[in-house]
């Protein structure tokens, strides 16, 4: 956390000199100091999050192909001959993730792939608004619950 304040610092200024390194390195030193003592962060934390970082581009990467495959699907149902849409709210509970973390990540996957909607999130209880049935399919076992599985064995959550 603390090299990634010194990097805002530095585009935030739009320019890079020795000054502003050393101002930059100064306030990122009293910003980190903050999150650890008012925030609860630590260096523990930090090296977990670099631990998980290359999950979380796995994570990236997998939730970019889900847009697009997500995207030919609402396309394929839009443009059908099928006279009816039947939309879905679907109710189900995700007891394997065990983080509040992980389960905010999964709604926010789940509304950004095209033709779903997280409507409500307690606990690890969802409701999801799916514009077909078919696109239920995977909601609560697919591959984004997975992946967020992995994530919270290796960060330790």
């Amino acid at each position: 956390m603390f090299i990634s304040f010194v990097v805002l610092w530095i585009i935030f200024n739009g320019a890079f000199s020795r000054e502003i390194l050393a101002f930059g390195i100064v306030i990122a030193a009293v910003m980190y100091l903050f999150a650890c003592l008012c925030m609860g962060y630590s260096v523990q934390k930090d090296f977990r999050l670099c631990r998980c970082f290359p999950y979380f581009l796995r994570y990236i990467g997998i939730l970019f192909i889900e847009i697009i495959k997500a995207n030919f699907s609402a396309m394929r149902l839009i443009f059908s001959q099928r006279e009816e849409i039947q939309p879905v709210l679907v109710k189900f509970h995700v007891h394997s993730l065990r983080s509040k973390v992980a389960r905010v990540i999964l709604a926010n996957s789940i509304t950004l792939t095209p033709g779903t909607i997280t409507v409500s999130l307690n606990g690890d209880e969802f409701y999801v608004h799916c514009l077909d049935e078919s696109l239920m399919e995977g909601l609560w076992d697919g591959v984004f619950v997975k992946e967020l599985q992995k994530i919270e064995r290796v960060a330790g959550l």
